[in-house]
């Protein structure tokens, strides 16, 4: 019993933690607000943190190779799986809606937020570049500081011998940056405890309201994915013993994604369970921060749902060919463009809403469901990347990776 406590008592006292804040939210309704100052602190430590973690891991990662055609291949390979991760989750999505049609009628509230619409290749520039060295520290600029990221790991590359010091200060910043990670989740019972207590309290309710069918496909479907289908993967991955590792070190990131609806702020958390899964360093710390921004299966599938809400608030029917190809293209775009941060923007709502031609009404509707998914989305996105880095290592070092790691 002791040495069972020993090897899991940070999720015993996690999972503590969340049930006692989801229970003082069901008990105390919106009195638990108090609480949020807390959740806020842990969730600004973790994204403080997890900026330099990212540059690390991923820098050091390309720059501590001996030759690049490895990383090539697996580059490759990580194209494809999140690719195809994406396609699947929408197919699936498009496959439920026509089971279970939404013929609900979605209210067109007005909400608070101002949509600013800005040239597409404006939105683009901002998406993978900064004008200022500084501007690459903030988290809203995760994609462009991961570019460059990638670009510093090459020219370490690249500076053969003279790179050596640069590379072994790489190295020594991940391994610093993976241990402020572990003493910041000490902190994770009270933090993750304080978030959840808020948001049962505070957005339970609305969960039974106007989106409530909608919203019951998305979780329902969710819920399906995340179990059945990332199991899946985690058995093409590494079989019977790839399903069971995959669980096994995958609590903690489940729970610091509900907890903080963030893909950014469980980069650290999957970076923990990719090495525990015995997944290469060269593969995991490239994949999951660059998965964080860029693979997105419960955007995909929440890109779906909220087309065809809107459909369905417009009379229009969701299963011809070209509008099902031009979701799926759609649905592919916003899952890269974006972001991995709480609520973070409506890029995606306005991208379909334009190419099917709807008019500005169709908006409120898709930014309230893209808002009340958020939970799930995060959920799927965040820890669908550990599962793609299993797969991209199954077809990058061969099938008996699980065999052949220590």
């Amino acid at each position: 019993m002791g040495n069972f406590y020993k090897n899991y008592k940070g999720i015993i006292w996690l999972m503590a933690g969340i049930i006692l804040g989801s229970l003082a939210g069901l008990v105390f309704g919106e009195r638990v607000k108090i609480l949020k100052p807390i959740g806020d602190i842990f969730l600004n430590f973790l994204f403080t943190a997890v900026v330099p973690l990212v540059f690390f891991s991923i820098s050091s990662a390309i720059g501590g190779l001996t030759a690049t055609s490895k990383l090539s291949r697996m580059m490759g390979i990580m194209s494809l799986v999140f690719l195809s991760t994406i396609i699947i989750s929408a197919l699936l999505t498009i496959l439920a809606v026509k089971i279970f049609p939404i013929h609900d009628q979605a209210n067109t509230a007005v909400l608070t937020e101002k949509i600013v619409q800005t040239p597409l290749g404006d939105q683009v520039t901002q998406l993978i570049t900064t004008g200022e060295f500084y501007e690459l520290l903030s988290r809203k600029s995760m994609l462009a500081m991961i570019i460059f990221s990638v670009l510093i790991g090459f020219a370490t590359l690249r500076s053969g011998t003279y790179g050596l010091a640069f590379s072994r200060f790489l190295h020594a910043g991940n391994e610093v940056f993976k241990n402020v990670f572990i003493l910041i989740m000490k902190l994770a019972p009270i933090g993750l405890g304080s978030y959840f207590a808020y948001q049962v309290g505070v957005f339970g309710p609305q969960l039974f309201g106007t989106y409530a069918k909608s919203l019951g496909l998305y979780y329902g479907l969710g819920a399906f994915y995340f179990l059945a289908l990332f199991s899946l993967y985690a058995f093409v991955a590494g079989g019977l013993k790839g399903i069971k590792i995959y669980w096994k070190n995958n609590i903690i990131p489940t729970a610091t994604a509900l907890g903080t609806c963030s893909s950014i702020a469980t980069i650290p958390a999957n970076l923990e369970a990719a090495k525990k899964m015995n997944i290469p360093d060269y593969i995991a710390n490239v994949s999951i921060p660059l998965g964080a921004t860029l693979h997105k299966d419960g955007s995909s599938i929440s890109s779906i749902v909220k087309m065809a809400v809107v459909f369905a608030m417009f009379g229009k029917s969701f299963d011809s060919v070209d509008t099902v190809a031009l979701a799926l293209g759609m649905t592919i775009l916003v899952s890269i463009v974006e972001g991995g941060i709480p609520n973070g923007g409506y890029v995606g709502e306005l991208l379909f809403i334009s190419a099917y031609g709807f008019p500005p009404e169709a908006l409120p509707p898709a930014m309230i469901i893209g808002t009340l998914v958020d939970p799930m989305a995060t959920l799927l996105n965040s820890t669908g990347d550990t599962v793609a880095s299993m797969l991209i290592t199954r077809f990058t070092e061969g099938k008996n990776w699980l065999l052949t790691k220590a």
